[in-house]
């Protein structure tokens, strides 16, 4: 069987949910999630710098991560496992600033999504979970930084019931530390 691949925008600008092609047979399956020439064709320019991979522990949630400068367009799709994904869109000059969206990443239903800049980015995970992030800018620590995962303002409703509940989470250190929404617009005003 094979799954051609399909893109779906959203009701934030620029953020697109894709299905990645795949093809099954006896063997296993063989999965494509990028393809420079297959994404122009659908209007999505998307120049590869870097690839990473996370590996999760059931219950951690990656709280909502941005960098300040050269922000990073990326491609998120959850190579095994699953991860409930957020974005919040932080552009001030957007129709949906302050607004955020939820998706379902999981291995088997191969679906990834295309973040733009300007941003936020995090995730709880349901269950142990590797995923990759394709970005079309460097990682640059000395610009990394984010907002609290539950930040009131915001009001990102994490289903924490999945994972257990909030004594079950696990929490960086320095996402512990991470600045209100409120502290985010008062230093930079949206990006």
């Amino acid at each position: 069987m094979i799954q051609q691949f399909e893109f779906k925008k959203t009701s934030i600008p620029d953020l697109m949910e894709i299905t990645s092609f795949n093809a099954d047979d006896v063997r296993g399956c063989f999965t494509k999630d990028y393809s420079k020439e297959v994404f122009e064709a659908n209007g999505i320019k998307h120049d590869l710098q870097e690839v990473f991979y996370t590996t999760s522990h059931k219950g951690v949630i990656r709280a909502i991560h941005f960098q300040r400068v050269k922000q990073q367009p990326k491609l998120v799709r959850c190579i095994s496992g699953h991860v409930w994904d957020v974005v919040v869109d932080l552009r001030k000059n957007s129709p949906t600033f302050k607004k955020w969206l939820s998706f379902e990443l999981t291995g088997d239903n191969r679906k990834e999504i295309l973040i733009p800049a300007g941003c936020g980015h995090g995730y709880l995970v349901i269950e142990p979970s590797i995923v990759s992030y394709k970005c079309s800018e460097k990682f640059y620590g000395e610009y990394d930084d984010g907002i609290l995962w539950n930040d009131p303002e915001l009001g990102v409703e994490w289903p924490l019931d999945r994972v257990g509940g909030t004594e079950q989470l696990i929490l960086a250190e320095k996402d512990k530390g991470l600045q209100s929404f409120k502290a985010f617009m008062e230093t930079y005003g949206g990006f």
